[in-house]
């Protein structure tokens, strides 16, 4: 390798390379080979614009990612400005802390709940049914490990059926139809069964209802279902709804079932109007008759008291008591004629007793 500069130095030979195990010796002073890259250059080097070099160092992790984000003095292109979090005064980092509190605000909202004094609460561990918590504060497993659902156990939930201004026509008993329109009232009875033995509570309680009412319309007459028969036909459907309820362990209790409208459907409304208005004019007429005849028969039981006390009189004293019913009846009879019969020998035949008594009259209606 004549003729070729050593990037060691020239050391007065012509070897290319360091010996063996010793480190590469630094090119003399005023030399103008390279040098080792790796080692710090002598006190007294200068460079090539005659200033002095303070020297070199390895770059560390620090000076790498300041590069990387374009504060370095390299040549590449600058990276995105991104911000930095604002520190603590002593100089350290607000991620702990920001990481602390969103630990702490998760653990509490998972951890805590606050049952309300109506409510009750079921607990799952992974989806599984673990506890049911009543009113209060209960502690449970962070989420996913356990999760708790709120219900309202006290409150009465209402079904209308059907909903709306929908048409329910129903069957009964004499083979006409009816348009029924119900509320069924309800609570939860059971909270465990209501959540996990039925897909759909709230449907299945509108489907039950509607059988138990067609069950018990079919078993009563239109009379019945839109008259008197009403009161029990809520009751039937009330025992029947809850007997089917409790073999599905549906967790619901029935509170009760109320009828809001029973109409003909309305292609026959009108006729169906003008049958009632007959049978509730022969309903008056015949309560009329009965009124007369009741009437009549307290009056006639009236007489013949009366006159059972007048025979007891006239079996004690005949004579005095036939004497006293001759003069009531004349009395009573004679009083409506206008003619007055006087058996006084000394009177005149005829004396105007009627005119007089007709002109007293009128006087005394007349004066203040």
């Amino acid at each position: 390798m004549t003729g070729k500069k050593s990037p060691w130095g020239s050391g007065g030979g012509n070897d290319a390379s360091p010996p063996s195990g010793e480190a590469p010796p630094s090119p003399p002073a005023g030399s103008d080979g390279p040098r080792n890259p790796w080692l710090p250059p002598q006190s007294g080097d200068a460079s090539k614009d005659g200033s002095k070099d303070t020297g070199r160092r390895a770059p560390n992790i620090e000076d790498i990612f300041r590069n990387r984000k374009g504060g370095g003095n390299g040549g590449g292109p600058r990276g995105p400005n991104i911000p930095r979090l604002p520190q603590r005064p002593d100089g350290k980092s607000w991620a702990p802390l920001g990481i602390g509190l969103v630990v702490a605000l998760w653990l509490g909202t998972s951890m805590v709940h606050l049952i309300a004094p109506q409510e009750k609460g079921v607990v799952t561990t992974f989806g599984s049914y673990s506890r049911t918590i009543d009113s209060g504060t209960a502690l449970t497993l962070p989420w996913p490990i356990q999760s708790v659902k709120v219900e309202d156990v006290t409150s009465i939930r209402r079904e209308s059926i059907p909903e709306g201004d929908g048409e329910k026509l129903m069957l009964t008993a004499d083979q006409n139809l009816v348009d029924l329109t119900y509320l069924v009232r309800w609570n939860i009875k059971d909270l465990k069964l209501y959540m996990f033995q039925l897909a759909d509570p709230d449907q299945t309680v509108r489907e039950v209802a509607e059988a138990a009412m067609r069950q018990s319309i079919a078993e009563v007459n239109l009379n019945d279902a839109m008259g008197a028969g009403r009161q029990q036909i809520e009751l039937n459907v009330r025992e029947r709804m809850q007997k089917v309820l409790d073999a599905y362990r549906s967790g619901v209790m029935i509170q009760g079932v109320d009828i809001k409208k029973t109409d003909p459907p309305a292609k026959v409304v009108d006729a169906f109007k003008e049958v009632l208005a007959a049978q509730q004019d022969a309903q008056s007429a015949i309560n009329r008759a009965q009124a007369q005849a009741q009437q009549l028969t307290a009056g006639a039981q009236g007489e013949a008291a009366a006159f059972d006390k007048v025979y007891e009189q006239y079996k004690l004293a005949p004579e005095v008591t036939r004497r006293r019913m001759y003069y009531e009846t004349m009395e009573r009879v004679l009083s409506k004629t206008d003619k007055v019969i006087l058996e006084s020998p000394n009177t005149q035949a005829y004396l105007p007793l009627p005119e007089m008594k007709r002109t007293q009259r009128s006087t005394e209606e007349t004066q203040p």
